[in-house]
């Protein structure tokens, strides 16, 4: 019962938290005239949202398949990465420097770079950024979980005459397992909030970031919330099929302690 109440309760809080922010925005906006142009009210945005839902939805397809395919690519070649590094010191060593060169690239100088490189009307170059971003906190969260592995269990294994295979599955991968989804879940948001950004800087007008730089530029705000209302769902949506795999994964994970 108190496992059920403290459920209910941790999903009713940020519910009840949100609708109490909503109707204070939407009162400031109405009592202190706040212009459209500053902050439109919620009940615009919503409008808006449901008269523009055909493209809202097109933009969030477009924007969240690159987003996706960064997220796959990234996740895959961090674990990877991961694994060869705590693997062999060396590789860890030499790959150091390059990743924490990776790791302060900014997007905005990076995106105009690829699509010279690919063609600014490619969604090459938008997908390897969401790649780029997702790959650092894939890679250090996986290379931390699987470095987690206790002396004694090390022990315990080779006492048992266990192979290296058995003990990497029995013992290494169960304890990376929560490593590597903090990681993951990081970067499930980092890949929308990248491929996003990085239809700002030119190509197709049919993504996310592109609608809402267009609505803004004919000065329809609220229209261009509305596209930032998709964003926020799109993330949202990414986050939490993330959380639910590692529920999933981590269900019947052997205890370690």
């Amino acid at each position: 019962m108190r496992t059920a109440g403290s459920r209910t309760a941790s999903i009713l809080a940020p519910v009840i938290l949100g609708v109490l922010v909503l109707v204070l925005w939407q009162l400031a906006v109405v009592g202190l005239h706040i212009k459209p142009y500053v902050l439109p009210s919620p009940t615009a945005i919503w409008e808006q949202f449901v008269r523009a839902f055909d493209t809202v939805w097109s933009g969030t397809r477009v924007t969240g398949t690159n987003a996706l395919i960064g997220l796959l690519l990234g996740a895959v070649l961090g674990i990877l990465a991961a694994i060869v590094s705590a693997l062999l010191r060396v590789f860890d060593e030499l790959t150091l420097p390059i990743v924490t060169a990776m790791s302060v690239v900014p997007i905005v100088a990076l995106a105009p770079v690829l699509y010279a490189m690919f063609g600014a009307g490619a969604e090459t170059g938008r997908q390897l950024i969401a790649a780029l971003a997702v790959f650092i906190p894939v890679y250090v969260n996986t290379l931390r979980g699987l470095r987690q592995v206790r002396p004694v269990h090390r022990d315990l294994m080779r006492a048992y005459a266990a192979t290296s295979w058995q003990a990497t599955r029995t013992v290494t991968l169960p304890g990376a397992l929560p490593f590597l989804f903090t990681g993951l879940r990081i970067a499930s948001s980092l890949a929308v909030i990248s491929a996003l950004i990085a239809e700002y800087f030119g190509g197709p007008v049919d993504g996310l970031g592109k609608s809402i730089t267009s609505a803004a530029s004919y000065s329809n705000y609220a229209l261009a919330y509305a596209f930032v209302l998709g964003s926020i769902v799109l993330g949202l949506v990414f986050y939490c099929v993330t959380l639910a795999l590692e529920k999933l994964a981590t269900r019947h994970r052997p205890s370690l302690s």
